[in-house]
């Protein structure tokens, strides 16, 4: 075995409910835009011509319950609450009609985002990555396994801020559902266990400030909190 330089973090699990084993994260995609009236809030129509994604790091992941402080060089973090798609098989070229078999279950997640740094980059065409892929923006409750969940259909899915709930809706309205996302990214990535997929947020996303707290739940799922701490 060739020696290291130095250790690096243990590689990043989530918990199962109802399992003593947890989940090893391997990958975490992210879906844009994936509620028609969360698209309109950010200025744009229903697009159905083909999904997009970026990515977060496997260090952006933070368990429920956590106080993250407020991200570095911005002025306007958000909350963005998701139905978050865990994978224990592999995806490659598939179809809708067979995509569901590499997933394990489901999750509550919050995609934290530094909005203007998003906005700023990509006006200029820039990539998002310093709006979307940084520390403590990938937030993450147990995950509730498939079978136990059921099908896909017309769950709540909400966002509560300091007591008053900013997102409603449920995931019926996701624009593209959770087979066609698989589908679709697996055209163009070998999925593979411990990949997540947040797959998008519903209106009504919004500015955090230090001391707030966040509650999101998903019908039939483990529920997500977290609160908003200092700046470092």
């Amino acid at each position: 075995m060739t020696d290291l330089l130095f250790t690096l973090p243990p590689q990043p699990v989530v918990p199962v409910i109802g399992e003593s084993r947890a989940f090893p994260v391997r990958r975490i995609f992210c879906v844009g835009r994936n509620y028609a009236e969360h698209a309109k809030e950010m200025g744009f129509e229903v697009d159905r011509e083909a999904p997009f994604y970026f990515l977060k790091p496997t260090s952006a992941l933070v368990h429920t319950g956590a106080t993250t402080p407020y991200a570095l060089g911005t002025n306007n973090l958000h909350y963005e609450m998701e139905f978050v798609v865990a994978l224990s098989g592999h995806a490659f070229r598939a179809t809708t009609a067979n995509a569901m078999d590499a997933v394990y279950g489901y999750a509550c997640g919050l995609d934290m985002t530094r909005r203007d740094l998003q906005i700023s980059h990509r006006d200029k065409g820039r990539p998002w990555d310093f709006g979307k892929a940084f520390e403590n923006s990938a937030i993450i409750a147990p995950i509730t396994p498939k079978a136990a969940f059921g099908e896909i259909g017309p769950q709540r899915i909400t966002m509560s801020q300091n007591g008053a709930v900013k997102q409603d809706s449920t995931l019926d309205q996701l624009i593209w559902s959770v087979p066609e996302i698989i589908a679709h990214l697996s055209q163009f990535y070998h999925l593979a266990p411990g990949d997540l997929i947040y797959t998008g947020t519903p209106a009504g996303v919004g500015a955090v400030k230090p001391g707030d707290v966040l509650h999101g739940e998903i019908t039939g799922l483990a529920p997500l909190d977290l609160t908003i701490g200092a700046t470092e």
